[in-house]
């Protein structure tokens, strides 16, 4: 069998620094203009939504910017779903 295999023992490096408590996340890192992003989603399952009035968002303090989803697919810039082949996925019962 080659050098990677189902079964094989896999050397992490990251662990000691991790488990010491030295590891660097990404909630970590503070950058001079530095801006978060903020996922909103309906608080109603497999609601049809209508209309987004984001004039409040857009005028909250700190706000840099307010993207619908609607305006990312317009945009080209990809559908914000979160399904997979046309059918929302469900997580199965693990059996022990």
């Amino acid at each position: 069998m080659g050098q990677f295999g189902i079964g094989q023992p896999v050397k992490r490096f990251e662990d000691v620094r991790l488990l010491t408590g030295e590891g660097r996340y990404l909630g970590d890192v503070n950058l001079p203009g530095q801006a978060y992003l903020v996922v909103v989603r309906s608080t109603h399952a497999h609601a049809r939504i209508h209309a987004i009035d984001t004039r409040a968002a857009t005028r909250a303090p700190g706000v840099v910017a307010v993207f619908p989803g609607a305006d990312l697919a317009r945009d080209g810039l990809g559908s914000t779903r979160m399904m997979s082949g046309g059918r929302a996925r469900t997580a199965r019962p693990c059996s022990r």
